[in-house]
């Protein structure tokens, strides 16, 4: 269990007793307003990334090494889901730990996460190999 879950509840009502004892039912009114702007705030943020993902096909990212290069450990699902605005094609079972989704680019290349309890713990790139894209080196462009 994520110790978030009990130490948020628990300092909400902890500021509630304290604008309480200070201020009395005005001090109440005060905290509560502002935890209440806080919900909204996060919940704004929340619908705003959920709207922009819902106008990209699923799993699809502009550039799978661009996305590699700005991860890392620790963010949240939903950070990924607004970088790449997109909601990720699911690669494990529904409802299990970890969860690892795929966003692949129009190259064919993809970037796996996964998260563990919604935190992103590891990611890969993976490329097409030369075979399937179909150029070998040899007939490729030289870069100058």
């Amino acid at each position: 269990m994520n110790l978030r879950n009990i130490l948020v509840p628990i300092l909400v009502v902890g500021l509630l007793w304290v604008g309480y004892r200070s201020y009395g039912w005005p001090g109440v009114a005060a905290v509560g307003g502002g935890v209440l702007m806080w919900l909204l705030l996060h919940f704004t943020r929340l619908m705003n990334v959920l709207k922009k993902a819902a106008d990209r096909p699923i799993g699809h990212v502009g550039s799978a090494v661009m996305l590699h290069a700005k991860l890392r450990a620790g963010v949240s699902l939903l950070h990924v889901i607004a970088m790449t605005r997109s909601l990720g094609q699911l690669q494990s079972p529904a409802e299990t730990q970890p969860e690892i989704y795929r966003w692949t680019d129009a190259s064919g290349s993809w970037v796996e996460c996964e998260f563990q309890h919604g935190k992103l713990v590891q990611w890969q790139l993976q490329r097409p190999s030369v075979s399937e894209t179909g150029t070998d080196a040899a007939t490729a462009a030289p870069t100058p």
